[in-house]
């Protein structure tokens, strides 16, 4: 049984909680209440549950250090657990994909989402699976700081959570038939 390490990045507190820069916890939240986890503190860096999906054992994280420090609990967690990067997957917001779009890589920069630049930084290699969730296109007058960390419209929530819920289905694909199926089914 293979262990994986799933990290929704966002930024803690119920002022960020609606935010279109914590798309990545709200995946890994849908996930964990589907597969019935409870989140508990590590180290003081974030929560995580742990579930069994496809005879896999599965840990679900987010970071509560903010979004530019999520490396410390991903490579915590993975060093402890002795989890490899490419049994890692990160799901963050990405303001260049349309809203509700999602896409999986392998591998690749961090193209310009500091949470995953400390994640890369922290682990030293850029091989790591990540699930974008689109947040964008950014209004030409908003700085990009504003308008991640602000909230979504409300006409924009049915299209938030519909790529939310495809993205707890990607996950369910990956973890049963790897990353390069749920690429081709979700992509």
């Amino acid at each position: 049984m293979a262990l994986f390490l799933i990290a929704g990045l966002g930024n803690p507190g119920a002022q960020y909680e609606k935010t279109r820069h914590n798309a990545g916890f709200r995946v890994v939240d849908a996930y964990a209440q589907q597969k019935g986890a409870d989140f508990q503190s590590w180290q003081n860096l974030g929560k995580y549950a742990k579930v069994s999906v496809s005879g896999h054992e599965v840990l679900l994280a987010k970071p509560e250090t903010y979004m530019n420090l999520s490396g410390q609990l991903v490579s915590g967690l993975a060093r402890f657990y002795k989890i490899p990067p490419q049994q890692l997957l990160i799901c963050f917001d990405d303001i260049s994909l349309p809203l509700g779009d999602i896409r999986l890589r392998a591998s690749g920069s961090a193209g310009g989402q500091k949470g995953m630049k400390h994640i890369i930084e922290q682990l030293g290699t850029d091989k790591i699976a990540r699930l974008r969730v689109g947040i964008g296109p950014k209004p030409e007058y908003m700085d990009a700081a504003d308008y991640v960390l602000g909230k979504f419209a409300k006409a924009e929530i049915p299209t938030l959570e519909s790529a939310i819920s495809r993205a707890t289905e990607a996950l369910d694909v990956y973890l049963s038939d790897g990353l390069e199926k749920a690429m081709n089914l979700f992509n």
